[in-house]
């Protein structure tokens, strides 16, 4: 028997790299073992932020590509588009009737994205915890999977349902989060998080050739001038995405960069060989799905059915429930 019901949305960001692997895909993937998954590349949310919108289709079916060649598969998740089950607005809209304005003035990324985009404050940023309550329990969803960053978020959400359940009866659970302990993925900067907006990013689709350009111009070491010098894995960046790619060979690796027996040029080296070959399977994998012509749309088009139809028994319960005719 399955544990409850997941639910998971991402913004459409193109093709994902080794840092959204790590820190959520693979939990994605897990997840489907245990529990009924759905997971939602969230189109909508994408429009609080971004401006110019010519490349979210392409995005969303490169994001879905990755997912699929991954490992979420549609036969056990639910996948789909958010703006695909239109019912997620109408949620949206009625649960903001019963979400005070200060709850969402209080959110700390709301005050952190007014400072980035000052010029585009509008009213789906101030909203946007509000359309992600929606996204949770329009599908009745009891558990999300999160980062301890994200849960100032959750509980928002758990506070929505709570009025909303107190005012109107008992109508959606409260979400649990299912916290995601994986430390941060640093990007090839070795300053940021692995992201692609700041260009720092390993793509899990990139060709070996390109994986290994971007690595062998990663930055390493910041106190180490010349070949001969001792190394210091632990401030190193490559050495820290030798964690997750090279773990059986750490040790040795940090004891030969300290005493200089290799330099960051070959440590990079072995830092690309290894990632290329993790990523082989998947590679190979995303190009046979890639060539299945209409197949990704097919994915998209059967989540979206499966999703409209549990959503739009919530929306009939929660209309009822409030009274509207």
């Amino acid at each position: 028997m399955k544990k409850g019901r997941v639910f998971s949305g991402a913004r459409p960001t193109g093709k994902q790299h080794i840092g959204n692997y790590l820190g959520a895909i693979q939990n994605y993937v897990k997840l489907q073992q245990d529990y009924d998954c759905i997971y939602c590349i969230v189109d909508i949310h994408a429009l609080t932020t971004l401006e110019d919108t010519h490349m979210l289709k392409a995005n969303t079916y490169d994001m879905m590509l990755d997912w699929l060649a991954a490992g979420l598969d549609p036969e056990k998740s639910i996948l789909f588009v958010q703006s695909h089950v239109p019912e997620v607005m109408e949620l949206h809209t009625l649960l903001s009737m019963v979400t005070p304005l200060g709850w969402l003035l209080r959110v700390t990324t709301f005050k952190e994205k007014v400072k980035m985009q000052p010029h585009n404050v509008n009213y789906g940023l101030v909203g946007y915890p509000v359309l992600m309550t929606a996204d949770i329990v329009l599908y009745k969803a009891d558990t999300v999977p999160v980062g301890e960053d994200q849960l100032p978020h959750l509980e928002i959400a758990r506070e929505i349902v709570r009025r909303f359940n107190n005012i109107f009866g008992p109508t959606f659970p409260e979400p649990q989060a299912k916290l995601t302990n994986f430390p941060m993925v640093l990007g090839l900067d070795g300053e940021k998080k692995m992201s692609k907006s700041l260009d720092n990013q390993i793509e899990l689709a990139a060709s070996a050739e390109e994986t290994t350009r971007r690595i062998m111009a990663a930055f390493t070491d910041p106190a180490r001038k010349f070949r001969n010098d001792p190394g210091h894995p632990e401030v190193c960046n490559v050495y820290s995405l030798h964690h997750f790619y090279t773990s059986l060979k750490l040790d040795e690796i940090a004891k030969k960069c300290r005493a200089a027996e290799i330099g960051c040029v070959e440590c990079k080296r072995m830092l690309a060989e290894n990632i290329n070959k993790a990523l082989a399977p998947f590679r190979e994998k995303r190009a046979q799905l890639a060539e299945k012509s209409g197949y990704v749309d097919e994915v998209l088009a059967d989540g979206a059915r499966r999703a409209h139809a549990i959503a739009r028994e919530t929306i009939i319960e929660v209309r009822g429930k409030i009274g509207l005719p």
